[in-house]
């Protein structure tokens, strides 16, 4: 699964742009340049991502692209780590996937935790008891 989330840019009068996603309605930000203003959204899509991770909230899945002017937007690689962590495991507990890997709680929490910087070991061993594969891609 890729997090490509679709944003928003709009060119605002005065220069610049704004850029929203449709998915997540607190992700603003704004950029002077196209440039700029990808880089930042970038940054506020892994910050609210991180955010709802930490709160324990729902992360919605990317929903398809919406419109000409709509940019694939994806997050960090700690964030995007964390989130499909997360969207794998769906309702099964943490401690079932500890058990599954012969490892603690905290061990297998810290797979969600967007702060932390998992090993592909670790990854590619939790992908696989959730019955994925781990993808690696560089672009």
């Amino acid at each position: 699964m890729n997090l490509l989330y679709p944003a928003q840019l709009d060119p605002q009068p005065e220069g610049g742009y704004t850029v929203t996603f449709p998915d997540l309605p607190e992700a603003i930000t704004e950029g002077d340049s196209r440039d700029e203003t990808l880089l930042h959204a970038q940054e506020v899509l892994s910050l609210c991502l991180r955010g709802r991770l930490e709160e324990g909230q729902e992360i919605p899945l990317p929903s398809p692209s919406a419109g000409a002017d709509a940019c694939l937007i994806a997050p960090d690689t700690q964030a995007q780590a964390a989130v499909l962590m997360r969207l794998a495991r769906g309702d099964r507990p943490l401690s079932e996937l500890a058990r599954a890997m012969s490892t603690s709680w905290a061990a297998a929490q810290r797979l969600e935790d967007p702060k932390h910087w998992p090993s592909l070991k670790q990854l590619d061993r939790a992908a696989r008891i959730l019955g994925k594969r781990l993808v690696i891609t560089l672009e």
